[in-house]
């Protein structure tokens, strides 16, 4: 009995003197959970559901990844469809976490949505007009970073209000590094001359990137891993390369279709690196600044 004592007095003392358990968070993208760890810091404990490496875009939650959402607070999410699964998720999970909305926060892009093409039965398709399909890959701005960094830390702050100094005094501190990120970037990109911000990607991955650089952006699928380009398409792509004079063109550090080779033996360019076009790697591209690094340093290596 005294020790049962003893046991709550020690949880009294504990949620008295703010040592309360980490608020859990479960994020569906490598970016938002980087972004979350910089915010939360040690009052947030985030709950990795699409870890890196794994193609958001044919990604579907497990059982389990569902079970480790229903005990979370908040639940971070791309959308802009990059989670095609969300509306049946948020159905599921019922009325358990909150889910944050990183799409929400930016103004979107609209991307190409590729279509099933000459190669394809058309029966039964319904294709997506590419005007109208949004570019879920907002991250590649870094000035959509601040503002889901804002967003995810007003977020915290609502969800636990007795840890908002902190919050907001780790958001800022995130911030500023995005800022000394960004005039990077401005002074590395223009080493790299106008005429040669050509991007041959494997996928469109790079809108936001190319919008904020000046950049045009050749890619071999939509904005969709799971979309696959017709012969037709591919034929008018090398054409375009070899018009533009394409000396390096990029895979991708998940997506690497067999069509890169194609274009390299065609069009006699070279593959000019990877680059991390739906989140973020390992090792030095293990943070959405050394992905945003990486990613500019081999981009302007190459082209340069």
């Amino acid at each position: 009995m005294k020790q049962i004592f003893s046991l709550l007095a020690v949880s009294v003392l504990t949620a008295a003197t703010g040592f309360a358990e980490p608020m859990k968070v479960a994020s569906l993208n490598t970016v938002l959970t980087d972004i979350a760890r910089h915010v939360g810091g040690d009052r947030v404990d985030v709950i990795e559901i699409v870890k890196a490496g794994t193609d958001p875009h044919a990604f579907e939650p497990t059982p389990g990844d569902i079970k480790k959402m229903a005990g979370a607070k908040l639940v971070l999410a791309s959308g802009l469809g990059f989670e095609s699964y969300l509306d049946k998720l948020k159905s599921s999970l019922g009325e358990g976490p909150v889910f944050v909305v990183g799409g929400d926060a930016v103004k979107p892009i609209m991307g190409f949505e590729e279509g099933c093409g000459e190669d394809h039965d058309h029966a039964g398709h319904e294709h997506a007009d590419p005007k109208n399909t949004p570019d879920p890959h907002w991250f590649h701005s870094i000035k959509n970073a601040k503002l889901v960094t804002t967003q995810i830390r007003d977020a915290f702050i609502k969800a636990d209000p007795s840890d908002a100094a902190i919050f907001e005094a780790n958001a800022t501190a995130f911030q500023s590094k995005l800022d000394e990120l960004a005039r990077w970037a401005k002074v590395e990109i223009a080493k790299l001359p106008k005429s040669k911000r050509i991007l041959v990607t494997s996928h469109d991955a790079l809108g936001y990137f190319a919008r904020d650089y000046a950049f045009k952006v050749l890619p071999v699928e939509g904005i969709s891993t799971t979309e696959q380009p017709s012969s037709k398409k591919i034929s008018a792509l090398i054409e375009e390369i070899r018009t533009a004079g394409v000396k390096s063109i990029f895979a991708e550090n998940i997506e690497n279709p067999k069509v890169l080779q194609q274009i390299t033996n065609e069009t006699g360019a070279k593959i000019g690196g990877v680059v991390y076009a739906d989140g973020l790697g390992t090792g030095k591209a293990g943070t959405y600044d050394g992905m945003m690094r990486t990613n500019v340093s081999t981009i302007v290596g190459a082209l340069k």
